[in-house]
């Protein structure tokens, strides 16, 4: 068996400018260290101005040790086109997300700026944050929100107020919870800029999720399901359409499947497109569809075959769109038109971008773009040359860390399909010739994808595994984004199954390559990474010294009685309900191997995690502390998906170096 280093030969007509910015400094190197990493920042919500003259971005800023336990900070900056003014406009410890250009010179965005807010409210600011002033006064926190093209009306979201009786109630002790029982609705208000009147566009009892204005300020297109549940919302909304003040009931746009994405109106309003699911079972909305604005059939824009998958677009003309897609473990953008079908790659780039906005009147977009080099930031690309430049620098530190070589390779699959990608990072001491360990880092969904950017966080540290002599491979085995709906779907009815085999051979190619020591691989992962370092634990316990489970799918079959988006794995992972083919989901539960388990296992999970319960991660524990299997169980309280709080990411991480330097690179010593 092979292993190589994929090549692809594009031609690009891009040139990447990076301002100022060093990936090694010769002097004063340092390594990560894991309150480095919990301390890095993450840019976010790239919006650009009408005139193109600015850009606006919220930056999460982590708290320190010192600070009160809780999640990080979020910001508001802008930054200048030219990248000369890069400033904040909020600060903490007062959060202030979402921003929103009013115009070239005004900005809107949420929060609970005032002390003596208690729901989040629409506040505006001109562009540096002078003269913050609060516009709405709603009496349940605002969601999400919009200005109108005109100016003249916000249309936002906000769930239903606790009743006067439940308030009283619960005053006595009656706070029984009763699931799928009087749901609190997310509805849709319209606000007038002028009188500050708010009016609740329709009373049908349905959730909205998200929403665009019509061009002409008179309709809205949403997506809606018919009950706040996270489940709903993930496998049955519907894409609907009102003219405001006209109309009391929402009409349904077309007929949809699936999973849904974006939606937007195009410029003149005679048409929406959205990305969407080709059937119930697809994994990701990543389809690229075009309705008319009156309804009817949907026409889909994306080549169905294309091994590619869709995350965002933004129309530029009336006849013309913009594509952001995830290609195998990179990513591109490109220009389709619509009248005549031809597909120009505007952007296909080393750098991987998270994020597009475009803006009529602007010679740019707006990017966000992370690299191996460093985690998102802001960038700008030229409409005309797809050029892109870097903007911001929100990590400087991070300009005298030395970071380990990283690549794209590619190993044999199985069946149909005869290569599986993944990204391979050094260890720091690496030399040519020398069997290492390795650490595997498994992304979770399973439809997630490891792209070849930034790829160290807190609950995939994979800088710090490298720094410790560790080679690290994050798959993306079949079933992941990134290469079209057949390969998305190419692990149905098999969990655990081939889409695991694809894992166990990109070891084999890298033991065979005269990379890594068979003797010491390691594994970890969280949700469905999880799930695949628990089959590593007990099924293939003979092929790994160590794992770690990240709040991790251990016994299918209660999980799927647990979970909040039981119909979402049923039937977009599984393509069946356990209760129709209970053998298989047991067979491929990690529990029902632990006769053969052998691997240490460090088993953690957030107590407040409602996608996976904790009782997941317990069963584990328990089960291989009763057959004798070295385990540790460590639950953080208030975290739900991941970590967010300070002390936990440095704890988690520490614990992890640890427990692989135990059991991975020294397993002789145990």
């Amino acid at each position: 068996m092979k292993i190589y280093t994929l090549l692809r030969s594009v031609s690009l007509s891009i040139t990447i400018t990076l301002l100022a910015f060093n990936l090694t400094v010769a002097q004063n190197n340092t390594s990560l260290t894991p309150e480095m990493i919990a301390s890095i920042k993450t840019v976010s919500g790239a919006h650009i101005s009408p005139d193109g003259k600015n850009i606006i971005y919220t930056l999460r800023v982590p708290r320190s040790e010192e600070d009160e336990y809780g999640s990080s900070y979020t910001e508001i900056w802008n930054v200048t086109i030219d990248g000369k003014k890069n400033a904040a406009l909020t600060t903490k410890p007062v959060n202030c997300w979402s921003p929103v250009w009013i115009s070239n010179s005004e900005i809107s965005f949420l929060s609970k700026q005032e002390e003596q807010d208690k729901n989040v409210q629409i506040y505006v600011t001109n562009i540096w944050g002078e003269d913050i002033t609060k516009i709405s006064q709603h009496t349940t926190s605002i969601g999400s929100y919009a200005w109108s093209p005109d100016g003249k009306w916000i249309v936002y979201t906000s769930t239903d107020a606790v009743s006067e009786e439940e308030k009283a109630a619960k005053k006595k002790g009656k706070d029984w919870i009763i699931p799928d029982m009087n749901y609190r609705y997310s509805r849709l208000w319209v606000m007038n800029i002028e009188s500050k009147e708010i009016t609740q566009v329709f009373e049908q009892d349905i959730n909205v999720w998200s929403f665009h204005w019509s061009p002409d300020s008179k309709s809205i297109a949403f997506y809606a399901s018919k009950t706040p549940n996270i489940d709903d919302a993930y496998m049955f909304q519907t894409i609907y359409t009102i003219k405001l003040f006209e109309e009391k009931l929402p009409k349904k746009l077309c007929t949809t499947e699936g999973k849904l994405g974006g939606l937007q109106y195009s410029p003149d309003g005679s048409q929406i497109a959205f990305l969407g699911a080709t059937s119930l079972n697809d994994p990701l909305a990543q389809t690229l569809y075009v309705v008319s604005a009156g309804g009817g059939q949907q026409e889909m824009i994306s080549v169905k075959d294309e091994q590619s998958s869709g995350n965002g677009f933004t129309w530029i003309s009336n006849d013309e769109i913009l594509l952001h897609s995830t290609v195998f473990s990179e990513t591109k953008i490109t220009k389709i038109n619509l009248t005549n079908d031809k597909r120009t790659v505007f952007i296909r780039t080393g750098p991987i971008i998270s994020r597009m906005d475009f803006q009529m009147n602007a010679a740019d977009l707006a990017l966000l773009v992370n690299t191996p080099e460093h985690p998102s930031e802001v960038y700008k690309a030229s409409l005309k040359k797809g050029k892109i430049t870097r903007l911001t620098f929100s990590n400087p530190e991070l300009d005298n860390i030395t970071l380990t070589k990283q690549e794209i390779i590619e190993w044999p699959g199985s069946g149909e399909w005869i290569n599986i990608e993944g990204i391979l990072t050094y260890p720091a001491d690496y030399e040519e010739g020398k069997r290492y360990p390795l650490i595997l880092q498994i992304h979770g969904g399973p439809e997630g994808v490891s792209l070849n950017g930034w790829r160290t966080r807190t609950t995939y540290p994979v800088q710090l595994f490298a720094e410790e002599g560790y080679f690290v491979l994050e798959p993306n085995y079949r079933g992941s984004g990134g290469r079209g709906v057949k390969f998305s779907k190419s692990d149905h009815n098999d969990l655990g199954g081939e889409e695991f085999q694809d894992v166990l051979k990109g070891i084999d190619a890298l033991v065979e390559s005269g990379k890594v020591d068979r003797s010491r691989v390691g594994t970890g992962g969280w949700s469905y990474g999880g799930y695949f370092s628990a089959l590593a634990a007990t099924k293939y316990s003979d092929r790994f010294k160590a794992a770690m489970v990240g709040a991790g799918l251990t016994n299918w079959i209660s999980f799927a009685n647990t979970t909040d988006i039981p119909h979402e794995m049923s039937l977009v992972h599984w393509n069946s309900y356990w209760y129709d083919e209970p053998q298989l989901h047991w067979e491929r539960s990690p529990i029902s191997s632990i006769n053969e388990a052998n691997t240490p296992t460090l088993v953690g999970h957030g107590k407040n995690y409602t996608r996976v319960h904790p009782e997941q991660s317990m069963e584990l524990y328990s089960a291989l502390k009763l057959k004798g299997v070295a385990t540790k169980l460590i639950l953080y309280p208030r975290e739900p998906h991941g970590l967010r709080e300070y002390a936990h990411q440095v704890h988690y991480m520490n614990e992890l170096l640890t427990w692989y330097d135990k059991y991975v690179k020294n397993p002789t010593e145990n």
